[in-house]
């Protein structure tokens, strides 16, 4: 029996995910690595503890009973815009990792949005002048770590993210790659013309020979060196964990959205051949990219969506575990209109509004933890709806009847948030069978390339749902509702 190792390098752990031949999972092993946070706003991630948690791909080998060579290929998706520069010699980093969470170079996009670069950075790359970016962080870098500037002039330095630093590794040094999809969200490549920009990289005075070559999705990105696993193993699929979310989720028509909700929520719109330049601060981006061919995607992203649960449980300690909430939200007061905006680290889309911070309405003498968890729950609802509305703004094509919305992530799993969210937008949300559609994105692009998976239609034609939820409330009450929680956002904004 064939195999396809997914590797699904997140923010907090590695996972190690064997898909059989018919793309279903057969085993998964997970590690946790440790998170810095050496100042306030600051995030970082040792690249060296990250290479050492790919020990559960040999873990997940064991475990199964096979051998590496009965894996037919390996497909990786990672923690977007982390940020790695390495010496090209010896392969060691520079600088701990700088993770998309840190705000360390605010200053940096202050400058270069005075300097009046912002424009140029959004049309050509259709992204926002923010620290969530590598860009920038390579800068940061480069200026704070002693020869570092002179080092990369002299082309002794590789800047990559996380897929890159893996790739670089598994193959010894023989790839420096990375895919269309993780190129588009550093900030310095240009998503129209399928290239680095020697503009940006100038603004930012980043050398380009510091790059990665950008690939397809599906395509050879190196062979993994026996030494790793037992045996060589190509790499044939690459991208980052929410465009490889997408393909999971088999989102391959103009029209379809999926969401993802973890500790925050990523939302993609798949918009066709053709980048929509987003007028409601979405940002434009590649969804993938096969066959030498963007598709293209508006996306937004909210901080906080199961981090809301997780204040429940640890900052105020109302529920002893995540999966109460549901229970505790649905037995809620129905005459209380209690909104909470979880702005703990500022507003994401379509706001971005950093420095404001979170805040609690409507509350009375008898509000107590069933109305806190349904508010918590019902946030995350209302954010998504913020960005289904600018990005219907932006994409008139977008008609309310013409979405699909495919969910996953943990919260997912909860049918009351489900419901409310299918709710507020007024419109249905569909859960697939499969849940793990983030290491499902990054087999397919693998195995497909391999040959031996389905090509696209064939692979949308297995999505399977397991559930739709579709509005059960009415179309007044949904808007006042919905009109309750601008308020107070604009309220939380004008703090």
């Amino acid at each position: 029996m064939s195999f396809i190792l997914a590797i699904d390098q997140g923010t907090t752990s590695t996972r190690a995910i064997l898909f059989d031949g018919d793309m279903q999972v057969a085993h998964t092993a997970q590690q946790e690595f440790p998170q810095y946070f050496p100042q306030a706003g600051w995030v970082e991630h040792d690249p060296e503890e990250i290479w050492s948690s790919m020990e559960v791909c040999r873990r997940v080998i064991s475990e199964q009973g096979i051998s590496a060579s009965d894996i037919t290929a390996i497909g990786i998706t990672n923690q977007r815009e982390t940020t790695v520069v390495w010496d090209r010699e010896t392969g060691q980093p520079i600088h701990k990792a700088i993770v998309w969470q840190d705000r360390r170079t605010s200053a940096i996009c202050e400058e270069l949005r005075t300097a009046g670069h912002g424009d140029l950075v959004h049309k050509t790359t259709g992204l926002l002048l923010d620290p969530y970016f590598s860009g920038t962080k390579v800068k940061w870098i480069l200026d704070t770590v002693p020869g570092a500037r002179s080092r990369a002039a002299e082309g002794k330095l590789m800047f990559g993210t996380v897929d890159s630093f893996l790739i670089w590794r598994l193959t010894g040094g023989a790839a420096h790659v990375t895919d269309a999809t993780n190129a588009a969200r550093t900030l310095m490549y240009d998503i129209r013309e399928g290239g680095w920009s020697a503009e940006i990289c100038e603004v930012l005075d980043v050398p380009m020979q510091m790059l990665p070559e950008v690939k397809d999705c599906a395509a050879d990105f190196g062979i993994a060196a026996a030494e790793h696993f037992g045996a060589e193993i190509p790499i044939l699929g690459v991208a980052g964990d929410q465009q490889a979310a997408t393909i999971g989720q088999a989102c391959f028509q103009p029209g379809m959205m999926k969401s993802t909700y973890g500790t925050g929520c990523f939302a993609l719109l798949n918009t066709g051949a053709t980048p929509v330049e987003s007028r409601n601060r979405m940002l434009t981006t590649i969804a993938y990219q096969l066959d030498g061919q963007p598709t293209y995607a508006l996306e937004g992203s909210i901080f906080i969506a199961g981090a809301a649960v997780q204040w429940l449980r640890d900052g105020l300690g109302i529920i002893g575990s995540a999966q109460e909430t549901g229970g505790l939200a649905a037995s809620a007061d129905p005459g209380q209109d209690v909104i909470l905006v979880p702005a703990f680290t500022g507003l994401g889309a379509p706001y971005w509004e950093p420095d404001c911070r979170g805040g609690m309405f409507g509350l009375t003498r008898n509000s107590g933890p069933a109305e806190f968890a349904r508010a918590a729950l019902q946030s995350v609802a209302y954010q998504t709806r913020d960005l289904w509305e600018a990005m219907r703004a932006d994409w008139q094509e977008a008609a309310e009847d013409s979405v699909t919305l495919r969910v996953d992530g943990g919260m997912s799993a909860s049918d009351w948030t489900m419901q409310s969210l299918s709710d507020i937008l007024g419109a249905p949300v569909d859960r697939p069978v499969m849940q793990e559609t983030t290491a499902l994105g990054a087999a397919w692009l693998a195995g497909m390339k391999a040959g031996i998976y389905p090509d696209q239609s064939g692979f949308a034609a297995t999505w399977a749902r397991d559930r739709q939820f579709t509005p059960a409330m009415e179309a007044d009450q949904r808007e006042a509702a919905y009109g309750r929680w601008k308020r107070a956002v604009q309220a939380v904004i004008g703090v």
